[in-house]
């Protein structure tokens, strides 16, 4: 495992270093969810009234071309973005950027209204229909951006097509797969101690259960699961802040503030950094609400119309719901709850990804570093660095000052910590393959904490309840998302084959680190974002025609 985690490490570096940096990655999100906006006349404002009219299942026609109802489009796509990105996702992105991350969250899921309008109008008006009867398996209507880069921009424009379904086949298997079975498991572990490979064998045979029924099936699973998941995790969260009543204007204005005069993420990493903030809450963003990535496009393209627009003013409300709600509801949690910069009595695996190295700067601020330390000696569980040395051991990115061989931290440890061996050996010569101390929490155990302080055990089964059921219906329309991929690229033979692997790839996941999957995710979604961004601007004009025409035309009169 430590030999897969280095080369994700190797090749996320070259990715985010000289293909896409994070940098023009954010910048070419941003303009184009603004380019969007602006040449729409402000859509995901002045149409959002009547995308909820149409998710309602007022205009619906079931003799109109499609494999699912709009509301079942709309919640097999939430069930895509509705996940760990609302619960581990926004907890990262106040980690590493502040509370400030979270204001650009929010922009990001305004002209994400956007971006998914025109992604998902375009979906439809390119999608390929079957006109002989098909298996549930296959579905009737395949779309998404491989198809709007082919048909909308032309054929020569095909190598392209097949380099963004190629990436959106490993994104499914990283980002909407192995990340969330990488969450489960974690918390499930850290909450009761169930080996992780346990919990992965459970999620992937629930998720195996439900994705070889099709899209039919899937559309009917996500249709309840996703209301009664997002009502429960609300329902608490609300909760929590009605208790926090004082502190949220507070908080709202700390976030604010922070979004342009950042300060700190959790234990001090990044002070000070604009572009860390900016960048981070960015990233989590489109993790969050998965604007401009192309995939969710996929999941709508199923819907029974034959008006493009009437599933894209449906999409409109995607980011709203998931960023603008669900993720705002849960950074205010963590905020008011105290939780985001305190460090808790935490079980330090040596031999996981969490352990790293942090540097101090002249400011005496930490970030994250690339040197390590062979060995560090500790006296009395305090660690023992040499005069001069910036270097600190850190669990979570954050440094730990005092380390102790029991769980209620009254046997101080003494002896020497291996960090690349992943291993303590006590003076007396004992080995410990774990130690205790105080550490930040990052992803799905901050917010486990935020709960858990509100509501106490409750609160904490809230948010593990939540993040599985987040987690399976996540995988589960991802692997929609790809098999239509893999549809596309390699013919329908390549289905089952698809979902064989999907299912080892959600396994694999659950085993492996936290940061070395999060971070092959975020490579994923930077190989096909960028594919997907050219063609919104390249076909624009489709769309706002597309969009001019079915609000002068008002053919959803003739249905009502």
């Amino acid at each position: 495992m430590d030999f897969i985690e280095s080369i994700i490490g190797a090749f996320n570096a070259f990715i985010t270093t000289y293909v896409v940096p994070e940098e023009f990655l954010v910048f070419a999100l941003l303009l184009t969810g603004f380019f969007l906006t602006i040449r729409l006349g402000l859509a995901q404002v002045r149409r959002l009234k009547h995308g909820i009219e149409v998710t309602s299942g007022k205009y619906d026609d079931p003799n109109e071309p499609g494999d699912v109802t709009h509301f079942q489009a709309l919640t097999t796509a939430l069930s895509a973005t509705v996940g760990v990105g609302n619960i581990a996702g926004v907890a990262t992105a106040i980690h590493w950027g502040g509370p400030g991350a979270l204001f650009w969250m929010w922009l990001t899921a305004f002209f994400g209204m956007a971006v998914k309008f025109s992604e998902v109008t375009l979906s439809l008006k390119y999608r390929k229909v079957e006109k002989d009867e098909t298996s549930a398996l296959q579905g009737t209507v395949s779309g998404g951006p491989m198809y709007y880069i082919e048909r909308g921009m032309g054929s020569r424009w095909k190598p392209l097509a097949i380099f963004f379904a190629l990436g959106l086949m490993l994104t499914s298997f990283i980002t909407g797969n192995a990340v969330q079975a990488n969450t489960v498991s974690d918390l499930v572990n850290s909450n009761f101690g169930v080996a992780k490979a346990v919990v992965g064998l459970i999620t992937a045979g629930l998720v195996a259960m439900i994705i070889f029924g099709g899209i039919k099936r899937i559309g009917r699973v996500t249709s309840v699961l996703a209301p009664v998941m997002a009502i429960i995790y609300i329902l608490g969260a609300l909760i929590i802040l009605g208790m926090n009543a004082g502190e949220i204007f507070p908080s709202l204005g700390l976030i604010v503030e922070e979004a342009f005069n950042p300060t700190s993420g959790i234990a001090g990493t990044g002070a000070g950094a604009f572009t860390l903030t900016l960048i981070w809450g960015v990233k989590r963003g489109l993790f969050s609400n998965e604007a401009g990535q192309g995939s969710a496009p996929i999941a709508h393209a199923a819907a029974q119309t034959d008006e493009p627009v009437s599933e894209g003013v449906v999409a409109l409300l995607e980011p709203f719901i998931d960023t603008l709600v669900i993720c705002t509801i849960t950074g205010l949690v963590i905020i008011t709850s105290g939780v985001w910069n305190q460090k808790h009595p935490t079980e330090l695996i040596l031999n996981s990804g969490d352990v790293a190295f942090v540097e101090k700067d002249e400011r005496g601020v930490y970030s994250i570093s690339d040197r390590s330390l062979d060995s560090i000696n500790v006296v009395n569980g305090a660690p023992q660095y040499s005069p001069g040395e910036t270097l600190a051991i850190a669990w979570h990115e954050a440094s730990v000052d005092a380390f102790y061989t029991d769980q209620a931290q009254t046997a101080p440890f003494n002896g020497v910590i291996y960090p690349a061996q992943g291993r303590a050996v006590g003076a007396d010569g004992a080995e410990f393959p774990i130690l205790y101390g105080d550490a930040v929490e990052t992803g799905a155990p901050l917010t486990s904490l935020a709960f858990g302080k509100g509501l106490g055990d409750i609160g904490k089964y809230i948010v593990m309840l939540c993040v599985a059921l987040f987690a399976v219906s996540t995988a589960i329309s991802w692997s929609y998302y790809g098999d239509r991929c893999a549809s596309y690229v390699f013919g329908k033979s390549a289905i089952v084959p698809f979902k064989i692997v999907y299912i080892a790839f959600h396994f694999i996941g659950a085993t492996a680190s936290l940061s070395s999957i999060w971070a092959l995710g975020d490579v994923a979604l930077s190989i096909v974002t960028l594919p997907n961004l050219l063609a919104l601007f390249w076909l624009s004009r489709v769309v706002a025609n597309e969009h001019n025409s079915y609000f002068e035309r008002r053919p959803w009169e003739k249905q009502s």
